[in-house]
């Protein structure tokens, strides 16, 4: 019995130590973590539970069958992140570059059907060289049978990506179809065509961070959500945006003890929004003064910068925030923004997560260039996500709702639950000097009328007054009192019940 207990013991030393300790080394010296001690930092300490730990592939081909290395380039099982359950898999460049066989996929395969099954969140750290190309098309069927599962897992479980490494061809659409993609400085990358094939089709001479880095995905492609500086911090914002999320589409997010009055008022407020309608002011600050303790983490923070994604906890409970940010582009909607915005919309809706919506919007952003790559498609996906959400919907316009912008910014006409205004808002078609020049156009060249128009079209409509007498504005609030009128709005919102009418699917403009 001794013997057998033995065996067991020298097989598990053996397979945790992966690819051996010279490739480790190798990973160490890169500045990367191995799978193993990935999981550890991830997860609660001592609850992770291993899953398939001795399989090994079953390839005969180019003498593979003399490297059957135990568990085969991946880890995975099953752990708590602050005592919830969540299921992972971390990918071992140590072994075999992390390349994925059929059994490597199969391993993934299997957590992700638990995940479902038990209605667990599935965290996947990518590091890997891509296909096993001794596997030939056994490889590329493996990977079609986790895209397959993402598609599954969509808006049933949360599915969080972090890219830790290598991350090229077929392997990166894995992860382009979880809800969350991190990714770590200097030491990740996702294309679909790495540099050399790029240089030999097109003739571009471009490095591998230049074609898909941290810095690319994040600020131009929008691929990725977030990056972070080393695995150790990457890890770390996942395990804190774990506590946001419900662990399913079944169960609320959890709820957390607060120590901020939901009756705080902040003065500071009635001075947010400059006297100059077009000064610009920063959103964030309404968005930390509402949150509880103000914590708020922000989603694609350096991309599309003119909205602000993020989520945020109002009386313990997690709220999507969803604002214009004036200090970029004057908060105009733009194609990015739309994009942005949607997506996150959608996965609040997903996951039965309200919706705060603070709104400073001009309008659309105008030039040749928006209309060529499809800015009416682009503002129809946001407009579509937020008329389809059936989650609480609370809005507050601050500032400028203007023109089309404003119905798409959750507007009462998309089904908005509670929209309040501040006394500093305008609600109009367009902004008062340009709709001056079209009502009063035979006046265009005397100076002083036109300005008198101005004037008085900004007292009939530069205000919230309009829109309330008509009830699309529920109520003027006073800024300061917002954190406590938006606190209440959610709390009488916590039974809601909406339906869409039964449908296949929908068509979303994609």
């Amino acid at each position: 019995m001794k013997d057998i207990l033995n065996e067991l013991e020298d097989r598990r030393n053996a397979a945790r130590m992966g690819g051996g300790e010279r490739r480790i080394a190798s990973q160490h010296a890169k500045g990367k973590l191995t799978a193993r001690e990935r999981i550890e930092l991830l997860l609660d300490e001592g609850s992770f539970e291993e899953f398939d730990m001795f399989v090994a592939h079953r390839s005969t081909d180019f003498g593979m069958e003399k490297n059957r290395p135990a568990g085969d380039g991946v880890v995975t099982g099953w752990g708590t992140i602050n005592g919830r359950m969540v299921y992972v898999f971390s990918q071992d460049f140590t072994v075999l570059g992390g390349s994925v066989s059929a059994t490597h996929a199969q391993k993934i395969c299997k957590i992700m059907d638990m995940a479902v099954q038990n209605g667990a969140p599935v965290i996947g750290l990518n590091d890997s060289g891509g296909a096993r190309i001794q596997e030939g098309v056994d490889s590329l069927a493996g990977y079609g049978e986790v895209f397959q599962r993402n598609i599954v897992a969509s808006g049933v479980v949360p599915q969080i990506s972090v890219i830790m490494g290598p991350c090229a061809g077929g392997a990166v659409y894995s992860p382009a179809m979880t809800d969350f993609i991190f990714m770590v400085k200097d030491s990740s990358y996702m294309f679909v065509t790495g540099p050399d094939v790029v240089k030999t089709v097109t003739n571009e001479v471009v490095t591998a961070e230049e074609l898909g880095g941290a810095s690319t995905h994040t600020k131009k492609s929008s691929v990725a959500d977030g990056a972070f500086e080393n695995d150790v911090e990457a890890l770390a914002e996942v395990r804190r945006l774990v506590d946001f999320l419900p662990s399913n589409n079944q169960q609320k997010a959890p709820t957390r003890p607060f120590f901020d009055d939901p009756a705080r008022v902040d003065s500071s407020l009635d001075t947010l929004v400059p006297a100059n309608p077009n000064t610009p002011y920063d959103m964030k600050e309404l968005i930390l003064k509402v949150a509880d303790e103000g914590d708020f983490y922000e989603i694609q923070e350096d991309f599309a910068k003119n909205m602000i994604t993020g989520f945020i906890r109002m009386e313990g409970s997690t709220v999507g925030v969803v604002a214009n940010q004036p200090m970029v582009l004057a908060g105009c909607l733009d194609i990015d923004s739309a994009r942005k915005a949607a997506r996150f919309v959608r996965f609040c809706d997903a996951f039965d997560i309200p919706i705060l919506t603070l709104v400073d919007v001009p309008g659309f952003l105008p030039g040749k260039s928006q209309e060529y790559d499809g800015i009416i498609k682009h503002g129809a996906k946001l407009l579509y996500a937020y008329g389809e959400a059936t989650v609480p919907k609370v809005t507050v316009i601050t500032r400028k709702a203007y023109g089309g912008a404003y119905v798409v910014m959750s507007s009462k006409h998309l089904r908005g639950d509670f929209n309040y205004a501040w006394p500093t808002s305008e609600i109009a078609v367009m902004g008062a000097k340009g709709a001056t020049e079209i009502i009063h156009r035979a006046d265009l060249g005397d100076e002083e009328k036109i300005a008198q128009h101005t004037a008085d079209y900004e007292d009939r409509f530069a205000n919230p007054f309009v829109a309330a007498e008509r009830g699309f504005i529920d109520e003027v609030i006073m800024p300061q009192s917002t954190r406590r009128r938006v606190c209440r709005a959610f709390a009488s919102l916590r039974t809601k019940q909406a339906k869409m009418p039964w449908k296949k699917h929908d068509n979303i403009p994609l």
